[in-house]
């Protein structure tokens, strides 16, 4: 019996499974040359140590902010601070409005552990043992004084210029936290790349996306105050970076999932502007946002689950915010995940950025490239499972060649067989189930996003494919959607449960790591542990495939995408 449809449903879920098919092409131009499009060598792997070693002393573990003096710790000769503040609390009055500056402090404020994470919604992947097996999830403390960073660096205070990667979590634009993976540790990965690593909390769902414009102008931004949180997390690394060794004029951010579409929003920003200098978007290509009307409706539903009127909004901010996480549960049952023609990895519209007209001006990506941010070179990508169904249900692997055709035929219906033809031409030896997930193609939309990126003939475009399959519970999850990060950030081991640990993964994860690292150095991922990685265009559509052995390939399911796309 086929229980594919029965697999538990966890948060992220909705990604993997409300992928819908955007299919307009944008125009293809040859991209110029650009100061960064030389290969450069990785810089120099710092060995991995054998031991742990925390030191909690060290004087240069002592950094002046805007804000006062942080103490953070040493830990195998790489400098941790934890949970430091770069906006004030968001509790009370100052719910739904833009960020500000925290007050100084006196003295030094220890800077040793995370901060809180923002109230959401439950983490249901919990009820899932497997999933909780892979992920291994740390879902911290919820609070509204979440607006906090974490910094990891080889030095402080030399002098140095290191570039600086500010690590932008996923998890929709309604959950997740900079801890919330083990992966996300940013220790290795400044070690690896001699560079300054950054990850960071801010509002979200409802307390950082509720458009209350309707209710008074003192709301005028609250539809926007969760990006806008991300903006000012990119001034106090601005303002502050030089004193932990980094350089704030080479800064990249990057963001996997939600965070891929929450960089893809930065790049539309116009208060983001000069704020950072190259961006990676991982398996999160976002081109159309909320629009005014759409996240309007959600707010009213919201006051409706609260039995507020529009006299009563000042109301919400005295409610407890587990009672408002509640209320946008609820409210979210009353609208689709995914409107029409949002794309496969927007997050969920209604609960993210708003196109305002002022804040964000227009959609990220659609129809065009932002022209504001032309000159930032992108790296762009997805795994190949991003839909991997037999992840959370052993059984689903049991899907026959008949059933698979007969889902197949529900959405596609005439040109279901051309379909199968095709992807059976790409994927002759994959398990139906799997085929299943691929024909949903998600990759679509990080082509669209690096075709409107290149169209600009300006910063160039780079193309990935993560196609490595962890061999973890029996090998089901395959490229499971979140299974780059450990590579990304050298952390195969610390996330063993997710890539089975040891030097294979090890081996991948320095060429995985030197590519962003060396990214952040130049806008260019080549180095010499790679084949030579052309910058994308329409034309050839060349990208990067990580792998046991990697390659680069030149769009070979393009045929694919245009017969699931088109009608």
């Amino acid at each position: 019996m086929n229980k594919l449809k029965n697999a538990p449903v966890g948060r992220r879920t909705w990604i993997r499974r409300a992928v819908t098919l955007a299919g307009v092409p944008a125009a293809s131009a040859w991209l110029p040359a650009f100061p960064g499009d030389a290969a450069a060598a990785p810089p120099p792997e710092t060995p991995r140590p054998s031991g742990t070693t925390i030191n909690t002393s060290d004087p240069k573990a002592i950094v002046d902010t805007t804000a006062g003096r942080v103490r953070g710790f040493v830990r195998n000769g790489i400098y941790s601070f934890k949970g430091i503040p770069f906006a004030a609390s968001s509790e009370g009055r100052a719910r739904f409005m833009p960020p500000v500056r925290p007050a100084a402090w006196a003295g030094i404020r220890t800077a040793m552990y995370y901060g809180p994470t923002c109230p959401q919604v439950p983490r249901t992947g919990w009820t899932n043992d497997e999933n909780a097996f892979l992920f291994q999830w740390d879902d911290g403390q919820p609070g509204e004084d979440c607006s906090r960073v974490n910094v990891w660096t080889p030095g402080t205070g030399d002098g140095r210029k290191r570039p600086v990667m500010v690590w932008i979590h996923g998890g929709g634009f309604t959950a997740g936290s900079g801890q919330e993976q083990p992966a996300y540790h940013g220790e290795n990965l400044s070690r690896r790349g001699d560079v300054v690593v950054v990850s960071l909390n801010h509002r979200l769902g409802v307390l950082g996306y509720l458009n209350l414009a309707a209710y008074g102008d003192q709301y005028a931004s609250s539809a926007n105050v969760g990006m806008l949180d991300l903006v000012t997390a990119l001034e106090w690394v601005r303002d502050n970076v030089a004193q932990f060794g980094g350089d704030p004029g080479n800064v990249l951010i990057f963001g996997q999932s939600g965070g891929g579409s929450k960089v893809s929003t930065l790049m539309a920003m116009p208060a983001a502007k000069g704020l950072f200098h190259k961006a990676a978007v991982q398996s999160g290509s976002a081109l159309r946002m909320s629009t005014a009307d759409d996240s309007a409706r959600m707010a009213a539903e919201v006051l409706a689950q609260l039995g507020l009127g529009a006299s009563q909004v000042g109301q919400l901010h005295d409610l407890p915010a587990a009672r408002l996480v509640s209320a946008m549960i609820a409210a979210s049952m009353k609208f689709p995940a995914t409107p029409p023609g949002r794309g496969p990895m927007a997050g969920r519209p209604t609960w993210g950025p708003t196109v305002d007209g002022r804040i964000l001006p227009n959609h990220p990506f659609d129809p065009a490239a932002p022209a504001i941010s032309a000159h930032i070179p992108m790296l762009i990508g997805t795994v190949l499972n991003e839909s991997s169904p037999s992840q959370s249900d052993p059984l689903a692997e049991l899907l026959t060649e008949d059933e698979m055709t007969r889902q197949v035929a529900q959405t596609f219906g005439t040109r279901s067989e051309t379909i199968l033809a095709a992807a059976r031409k790409i994927y002759p030896k994959v398990r139906p189930v799997e085929l299943l997930s691929l024909i949903a193609r998600p990759r679509t939309n990080a082509i669209l996003q690096a075709e409107r990126k290149a169209a600009q003939g300006a910063a160039p475009a780079y193309l990935y494919l993560f196609a490595w399959k962890t061999p973890i519970l029996d090998g089901r999850p395959r490229a499971f959607h979140c299974s780059e990060i450990p590579f990304v950030f050298d952390n195969t081991d610390v996330a063993a449960f997710a890539t089975g640990g040891g030097p294979g993964p090890r081996a991948l994860a320095a060429h995985v790591s030197d590519a962003w690292i060396t990214f952040a150095r130049t806008g260019n991922p080549s180095h010499g542990g790679l084949p030579p990685w052309p910058a994308f265009s329409t034309d050839t559509g060349p990208v990067m495939v990580f792998d046991s052995a990697c390659a680069v390939e030149h769009d070979s399911d393009r045929e694919l995408r245009r017969l699931v796309t088109q009608g």
